[in-house]
């Protein structure tokens, strides 16, 4: 099965570090909603993840279609809807310096079909969760002694 995995960790009493490749990456809540604010929260970095994935491929039809991008910037804003609280949509608004009107609509176009992250969320999809049979992470002597 052709899959992607990212292991968390526990950090502190409320932050998670998320492992991807050669990055980590932290994420909590703010001290407002009980956190250490020691990272964005996870809506934040799926807005993170939502935008990061369609700039990459908008810079990506830019290059093979030898369009010159400088000073690129996309937003990307969450609504929240109720019962139970989330995001009902996600919009991203894309503005480059460099580019041609036409260019900018076509190059928004292609990334917004080609985003992973966006077709994943636009097509929904089963999120579960379950226990494990072993600890993700094995824990360390010094671990195992306090426990």
């Amino acid at each position: 099965m052709d899959q992607m995995t990212v292991a968390l960790v526990q950090s502190g009493q409320t932050a998670s570090v998320a492992s991807i490749r050669d990055h980590a990456v932290v994420m909590d809540r703010p001290s407002s909603h009980g956190g250490s604010d020691a990272g964005p929260m996870g809506g934040e970095t799926l807005l993170a993840a939502v935008g990061g994935c369609f700039m990459s491929t908008f810079y990506a039809a830019a290059q093979a279609r030898s369009v010159p991008i400088e000073g690129a910037t996309s937003r990307v804003t969450g609504v929240f809807v109720a019962n139970p609280r989330r995001f009902g949509s996600i919009h991203i608004e894309v503005s480059c310096d460099s580019c041609p009107p036409a260019d900018l609509e076509h190059l928004v176009e292609v990334a917004e079909r080609g985003c992973l992250v966006a077709a994943t969320l636009r097509q929904g999809m089963a999120v579960t969760a379950s226990v494990a049979a072993e600890p993700a992470h094995p824990r360390r002597p010094a671990d195992a002694a306090g426990a």
